[in-house]
């Protein structure tokens, strides 16, 4: 079986980080931009309870952002139109500066160009529980846009998350392609290899793994983002054509 697709995580993966520290500061800085003109407290637990409501959503209907607007706006009182603005400017203005919490590296790049020379198909496969400038802002921080690739998975487009398996048959959708055309490239035991349950190859990055412990799943290539380069280049072990 080849493959002609590849699907890379963002964070953790193609963008070097630390996911649950990066959150962390992430909402620290949420909680100063909005400063005295809400409760900080309130702000921070509801961004933090319309995000799960977003990972537990069934409502193939609703996209990720309309998920979260509506948890957000029922459960706090307060309007969209009133609140949304700071959001707005928090992601124009102070998100872009949050760079130093990651550890770029030149990578990422190596890895898209190889990928492209090898003939392969490639997308963004990033959670898509962040509007789409933040994700565009963290592609930046690797030196890359979303024009290089066919499709970047955003909560204003996608229907569900990581790790429901129905958002990895959405971009399959998407993209037009079936599961076993693709490899999943990722940093995270339970939300990337999940992939597996379709039939999609996958390919553990090691340098900052994460695994809950529970459940497992089959991978069937791991190594060093450096190894995912040479594995790439070479079009050995899962990229094989």
């Amino acid at each position: 079986m080849t493959v002609n697709t590849i699907l890379f995580d963002l964070d953790g993966t193609l963008l070097e980080m630390q996911t649950d520290p990066f959150v962390k500061s992430y909402l620290k800085e949420v909680g100063r931009h909005v400063g005295d003109q809400y409760d900080s407290q309130k702000l921070l637990s509801m961004i933090w309870e319309a995000t799960k409501a977003m990972i537990v959503s069934q409502e193939t209907d609703k996209t990720n952002e309309q998920v979260f607007i509506e948890y957000f706006t029922t459960h706090s009182g307060w309007k969209r139109e009133d609140v949304w603005p700071l959001f707005d400017s928090f992601y124009r203005d102070v998100f872009p500066t949050l760079s130093h919490l990651t550890y770029p590296s030149p990578w990422a790049k190596k890895i898209v160009k190889a990928a492209k020379s090898q003939g392969f198909r490639i997308a963004v496969a990033t959670n898509p529980v962040f509007p789409r400038e933040a994700i565009y802002h963290r592609l930046a921080w690797i030196g890359l846009t979303a024009d290089e690739f066919e499709l970047v998975t955003v909560y204003e487009d996608m229907h569900s998350t990581k790790p429901n398996p129905s958002y990895f048959m959405e971009i399959c959708e998407k993209l037009g392609v079936e599961p076993t055309d693709c490899v999943m490239v990722g940093n995270h035991m339970q939300e990337d290899m999940v992939a597996s349950k379709l039939g999609m190859r996958t390919f553990l990055v090691t340098n900052w793994m994460e695994d809950r412990g529970e459940p497992q799943y089959p991978v069937d290539q791991r190594g060093s983002i450096e190894e995912l380069h040479q594995a790439i280049s070479t079009g050995t072990g899962v990229f094989a054509r």
